[in-house]
C-alpha cells in the first residue's frame, strides 16, 4: 500500500513538471533548476546584480542561481556556498559547508575581503511534512543570514532571501527593517502557486 502511495506520488510530481513551463525553460535553456528564473525575475525588479558585483550564492545546489549570476558578472567574484555537493561551474568558486557554521563564515569573509555588494539565497530546511514546522525552520535560516550579513556586507548591500509566509514571518520582518533602510517582499511568477514563498529584498545597512 505504501509503495503504492509513492508511486502514484512520483508520478503526480512528473505530471506537474511536464505541465510546468518554467520547467520546460531551464532545460531548454540549459539551467540546472528551474528556480534559475526566480532569481532572473527579482534582479530584473530590482536590478542588483551588475558585471562588476561581489556575490555570494547561499544554498547554492544544484547551481541554478550561479549560472544566472555567472552570465552578468563579468568583473565581479562568486562564491558559492552550500552544505550539499555542487557540480563545478566556471569562474564560480564554490565552498561545501554551513553558512550557520563559523568555519564557513571565516571562509567566506577571507574570500571578499570586506567587498561583498550582493548575498542571494534559496536556502530551505530539509521537509519533514510538517508545513508549520518547514516554514519555520527555513525562516529562522533567513533570519540568521539577515544578521550574518550586517557583518558582511559593504554599506550599501543588498540581501535576497528565501522567506515563507507563516506565524514568524513578521518577526524575520522587523528584524530585516530593524538593520536595512529598504525592505520589499516579491512573490516572482515562476514560484508554484501553491507555494508559500516569498523573497525577501533588502538594501542600505543602517549605521547601528
Amino acid at each position: 500500500m505504501k509503495k503504492s502511495k509513492r508511486i502514484k506520488k512520483s508520478n503526480s510530481w512528473k505530471i506537474k513538471q511536464h505541465r510546468d513551463q518554467f520547467f520546460k525553460r531551464s532545460k531548454t535553456l540549459g539551467y540546472r533548476s528551474r528556480a534559475s528564473f526566480k532569481l532572473i525575475e527579482l534582479n530584473k525588479k530590482y536590478q542588483f546584480i551588475k558585471s562588476n558585483t561581489n556575490l555570494l550564492d547561499v544554498g547554492s545546489s544544484p547551481g541554478g542561481w550561479a549560472q544566472v549570476a555567472a552570465k552578468i558578472i563579468k568583473t565581479g567574484k562568486i562564491m558559492s556556498v552550500d552544505i550539499k555537493d555542487m557540480e563545478p561551474l566556471k569562474n564560480i568558486k564554490f565552498l561545501k559547508g554551513n553558512i550557520m557554521e563559523e568555519d564557513t563564515k571565516y571562509v567566506i569573509k577571507r574570500y571578499f575581503d570586506n567587498n561583498l555588494d550582493v548575498i542571494v539565497s534559496d536556502m530551505a530546511a530539509d521537509t519533514t511534512g510538517n508545513k508549520s514546522l518547514d516554514s519555520i525552520r527555513t525562516n529562522q535560516l533567513c533570519a540568521n543570514l539577515i544578521n550574518f550579513s550586517k557583518d558582511i556586507l559593504k554599506p550599501k548591500g543588498v540581501l535576497v532571501s528565501k522567506l515563507f509566509m507563516g506565524e514568524d514571518f513578521i518577526e524575520v520582518k522587523n528584524m530585516a527593517k530593524s538593520l536595512y533602510k529598504k525592505v520589499n517582499f516579491f512573490k516572482p511568477e515562476s514560484s508554484r502557486k501553491e507555494s508559500k514563498e516569498t523573497y525577501l529584498h533588502c538594501e542600505i545597512l543602517k549605521t547601528l
